[in-house]
């Protein structure tokens, strides 16, 4: 949520910002103001009225000490006429914190300066690319073909114990599963990263704070009876395990991995864009958090893409790094690179891993803050990325290093795998 100081005091800013975008920013703005005028104005009455009442309670036993009973008995019924006044000033104080609260939190976070102005996926800048697309001997197939092939997973078999879009994963596909998430998570911990292994399940409060509500409600898997939320992706359970903390200058930065399976309901994805692991309701993912402050968060950002970009490098993987544009971005975030690779066989980008800055966005409702050297609590700035998402990784690795004789697993890969070859 962006912090009402800064929409306040720095309106021209906040406005151009919202404006990348592609949103009705000044409507936006112009409201919350509105509320916040209404807010502070009922506030100050209410202290005004409230200041009275403390005082004529100390006049009224001055005026009864020195006789003055009428004088007295005036004040208390004045002192009667404040109260009945006040609570209806308490009633219309909390329904305009609430109506300022809910619209606030229909804001989206405001672009970064570097963000470039656009509407669609097209108009995302392509920061840079590396790695020689491979050329696929005749007869190559997509993955879910190869899946079929070499008996890896199965999504007919997810559908008969679930539903579609939830894979089976047996043999030498469950173990390259496995193989993945213990290098990803390895990598991380290597590069400084303290590993969690969070519930699978949050409550109201944590989906909130993070930005997944009320944005992607309709996006979650809900359990009703209990109120709980499948994660939709690790971010949410790590980064929440500092709500409401004030931690100190000297424990940040705060960097932290985990390892879950993410739950996405994907509504309205349909076609052939969509086929096999390109898109599915349950997937694994290594997640990287980051707790910064905020001098230092756009340095970590690209430090984070770096961490990135070496997975990719030891998977052998051709990539591509996007910065998104305003029109393109998540509701949450300041600033986002995507990372994309390339798929052989469907001769596409598939992307694998999104990082991004939320700025305080997220710790303004999180309300988690570092107290620096001046000792004032401050708003921390978070950020997170995909290190990596599997399903599309391992759609990738098997199109790309499909040969005659097997499919090949990246050097880096076979002490996890043990294997160097995935065979019928």
């Amino acid at each position: 949520m962006l912090e009402l100081t800064f929409l306040r005091e720095h309106r021209e800013e906040a406005e151009q910002r919202l404006n990348k975008r592609n949103i009705d920013a000044k409507a936006l703005l112009d409201t919350a103001r509105e509320l916040d005028d209404v807010r502070r104005s009922t506030q100050t009455e209410l202290d005004a009225r409230l200041a009275e009442m403390n005082g004529l309670s100390r006049t009224i036993g001055e005026l009864m000490k020195s006789g003055k009973k009428d004088e007295a008995e005036a004040a208390r019924a004045r002192t009667t006429e404040l109260k009945a006044a006040t609570a209806a000033l308490k009633e219309k104080l909390d329904n305009a914190e609430t109506a300022l609260h809910d619209h606030l939190c229909t804001i989206p976070n405001a672009p970064s300066a570097k963000v470039p102005v656009g509407r669609t996926p097209e108009e995302n800048t392509v920061v840079m690319e590396e790695g020689a697309k491979p050329t696929l001997h005749d007869g190559a197939k997509p993955h879910w073909e190869l899946a079929e092939e070499y008996g890896l997973f199965s999504l007919d078999l997810g559908v008969k114990l679930t539903g579609a879009g939830f894979p089976v994963y047996s043999g030498q596909g469950a173990k390259l599963q496995r193989a993945l998430i213990a290098f990803f998570l390895d990598k991380a911990t290597e590069a400084g990263y303290r590993e969690i292994i969070p519930p699978h399940m949050v409550n109201e409060a944590s989906a909130f704070a993070t930005g997944q509500l009320p944005d992607k409600e309709g996006q979650m898997y809900h359990a009703t009876a209990d109120g709980l939320y499948l994660i939709p992706t690790a971010e949410v359970p790590i980064t929440n395990l500092y709500r409401d903390e004030i931690v100190d200058a000297a424990q940040l930065p705060i960097k932290l991995v985990g390892y879950t399976p993410c739950f996405r309901r994907e509504a309205g994805s349909y076609g052939a864009h969509v086929r096999g692991l390109n898109r599915v309701h349950q997937f694994d993912k290594v997640e990287i958090v980051r707790i910064e402050k905020p001098e230092n968060s756009y340095a970590v950002l690209e430090e984070m893409v770096e961490h990135v970009k070496g997975l990719l490098r030891a998977l052998e993987l051709p990539y591509r790094q996007l910065l998104l544009c305003g029109g393109d971005m998540g509701f949450s975030s300041a600033m986002t690179y995507d990372m994309e690779v390339w798929s052989a066989a469907q001769q596409r980008w598939l992307e694998v891993s999104s990082i991004s800055n939320f700025e305080t966005f997220q710790s303004n409702r999180l309300k988690l803050r570092y107290r620096g050297e001046d000792k004032k609590p401050k708003l921390a700035h978070t950020l997170n990325g995909s290190a990596l998402a599997l399903a599309r990784i391992v759609a990738a690795l098997l199109e790309n290093n499909q040969t005659p004789e097997g499919i090949r697993i990246p050097a880096a890969l076979q002490p996890y795998t043990g294997f160097d070859m995935i065979r019928k």
